[in-house]
């Protein structure tokens, strides 16, 4: 299923794979789009967030993606010596998205979005893989914080309700952080075209 698409994300294509200054543009546009979205939408972006960790409806759309991304990898990955278990692999994959649906909707929002962020790492991480330009570094720094990140998402999801209820209680913490975001795409997005 979608061979091409999986050697191009994970470099496994003899024809090289996702390019570092394409994801360094992508990654850095995204940064800065969402996070003046946020400055500019200060209110409403808050009240998200604070509904956010406990809203069941976005918890089952992200699981849902993050259940199709985890197949689409398993029906492509080599799998050295476990190749015949695929399929197994498969049904425990898809049984414990069932499972997750039903039994574990307390957080389940945060734990889907933490899940979601080490998948995305993976073709980030790749792409900056073995790249000369020092400046690379700026990509792996962002996804090794997301998987950090969505570690602590998944096993202690109440995290981000602390840290979000912490950011928000003073208007000078927001805007620091948000403008952070701001600042490193910024950074990310003239290291691209420059240097990538």
């Amino acid at each position: 299923m979608f061979p091409d698409l999986y050697d191009y994300l994970y470099h496994l294509a003899p024809t090289g794979g996702i390019p570092l200054k394409g994801t360094g543009i992508v990654v850095a546009l995204a940064l800065i789009l969402s996070h003046v979205f946020m400055l500019k939408n200060t209110a409403k972006t808050q009240a998200f967030l604070k509904a956010f960790p406990r809203d069941y409806k976005w918890g089952v759309i992200l699981l849902t993606i993050d259940f199709l991304w985890a197949e689409f990898a398993l029906v492509n990955m080599d799998m050295g010596e476990f190749f015949t278990m695929r399929d197994k692999f498969m049904m425990i994959v898809a049984a414990g998205y069932i499972g997750v649906l039903i039994y574990v909707k307390e957080f389940l929002a945060v734990r889907a979005l933490g899940s979601l962020m080490l998948l995305a790492a993976g073709p980030v991480l790749t792409a900056a893989f073995l790249q000369p330009p020092v400046s690379r570094l700026l990509l792996p720094i962002l996804a090794y914080g997301w998987i950090i990140v969505g570690m602590f998402f998944i096993g202690m999801p109440f995290l981000m309700r602390d840290w979000v209820n912490w950011a928000i209680a003073k208007p000078q913490r927001w805007k620091l952080a948000v403008s952070s975001g701001i600042a490193y795409g910024a950074l990310l997005l003239a290291a691209a075209i420059l240097f990538y």
